[in-house]
């Protein structure tokens, strides 16, 4: 089962755009070619570092299946899907032809839904395809334990929870109710790895994965072995400066990541509406972010 080979750190390659916003594939291939070299226990490919919401579901699939061919059975490759019931499981379907070993459900379009709703659109979309299923709890799909654990009742290929909320002490609860049924994944960033860790998660995903693959390996060994001096020393010293730059505006953390990637070589690419891309001044600010990483490249 895939849940049990979650356990470290999940790369989550950004998806890079060419100028006139258009899919760069052979740019994504590129990328993921460079984060094969590294043993992360899987990738996801058109997640929310991928800008998923910002790419027609065609799109999304495509991405998916380029990225599984360019990985080739190294390590499961998890494929987004979204926006409703209908179009999620569509691409559920697509994905599992494309090839995905497994799938990451995003929050759904519509912020209020109510509680069956939202599970039934999960549920929905688990039974789209015979594929192991990952909720993102991020934004406005918030659960309580009692909600995660009938969801589990309810949603047999549920395998996987990542957690976007950043609440440990609920979290805890949640991992608490449910147990050993699902793999537990930090997911809200890799500033956050810390916490997560201390109520015991196997795995956390990591947007650093595209720039410094060895330093998110480091954090997440560090993490698994419980050595909080060594896992605190290279967040304080690499990712609190990082996560800095992505905190100035909402949708840096694509942004940023995106610049950074470009100015070591890397394809990043332009974002796609309604994100915003870095101004000319916060170029020369991610240049010395650069510098700061090149001990770790």
């Amino acid at each position: 089962m895939i849940r049990e080979k979650l356990r470290g750190v999940v790369g989550f390659p950004i998806t890079p755009f060419r100028p006139d916003l258009s899919l760069d594939l052979a740019g994504l291939e590129s990328n993921i070619l460079e984060m094969i070299k590294h043993k992360f226990c899987s990738l996801v490919a058109a997640g929310g570092t991928g800008e998923m919401y910002s790419m027609t579901p065609g799109e999304n699939v495509e991405v998916v299946r380029r990225s599984v061919a360019v990985v080739n059975g190294k390590m499961p490759v998890i494929g987004g899907v979204g926006f409703n019931a209908r179009i999620g499981s569509e691409m559920a379907k697509e994905m599992e032809k494309a090839g995905a070993d497994a799938l990451l459900v995003m929050p759904p379009y519509y912020q209020n839904a109510p509680v069956d709703g939202l599970l039934d659109y999960y549920v929905s979309i688990g039974k789209a395809s015979g594929l192991p299923l990952a909720v993102y709890s991020r934004d406005w799909a918030v659960f309580t334990p009692d909600m995660v654990a009938k969801l589990c009742e309810k949603c047999p290929t549920l395998e996987i929870w990542k957690d976007g909320q950043g609440d440990a002490r609920k979290y805890q609860r949640i991992m608490a109710k449910v147990g050993t049924r699902l793999a537990w994944i930090g997911g809200i960033g890799d500033d956050c790895v810390a916490p997560y860790f201390a109520i015991g998660v196997q795995g956390y995903t990591s947007s650093i994965s595209n720039v410094a693959p060895k330093l998110s390996l480091a954090i997440g060994k560090a993490g698994l072995k419980s050595d909080f001096k060594t896992l605190n020393g290279l967040v304080n010293k690499y990712v609190h400066p990082l996560y800095a730059m992505r905190d100035r505006k909402r949708g840096y953390e694509v942004s940023v990541m995106k610049t950074m990637m470009d100015l070591m070589g890397l394809k990043g690419g332009p974002v796609r509406p309604p994100l915003e891309n870095v101004t000319k001044a916060e170029v020369k600010m991610i240049q010395e972010l650069v510098d700061l990483y090149k001990d770790q490249l």
